[in-house]
């Protein structure tokens, strides 16, 4: 197994586990360590699409096990989540451009 596939896979782990955390509430912890997890996957080389195949990936998991009439709120915080991860990717890019 290549050194990236093993970062992609426990990116895919951690971020499974924040967005299970992120569900019940949104709160402003789980904000802050998807935040983290984006900086992580930024500084471990981790491009932009595949950390956005890594959420869809773990997305349609959980959406699988979500009764139907939640899964609205589902995709709802899910895409929040998302937000707060790419957020490293946005400030990454901006600094970038700030040059």
């Amino acid at each position: 197994m290549s050194e990236a596939r093993t970062v992609l896979d426990d990116l895919t782990q951690d971020y499974r586990t924040t967005l299970l955390r992120f569900l019940p509430r949104q709160d402003e912890a789980v904000r802050e360590a998807a935040y983290g997890l984006g900086r992580r996957a930024v500084v471990s080389g981790v491009n932009l699409l595949d950390m956005c195949r890594v959420h869809h990936e773990v997305f349609l998991e959980v959406l699988r096990d979500t009764r139907p009439n939640a899964r609205l709120g589902v995709a709802e915080a899910a895409s929040e989540l998302l937000l707060e991860v790419l957020a490293a990717y946005d400030m990454t890019h901006r600094g970038v451009l700030d040059r």
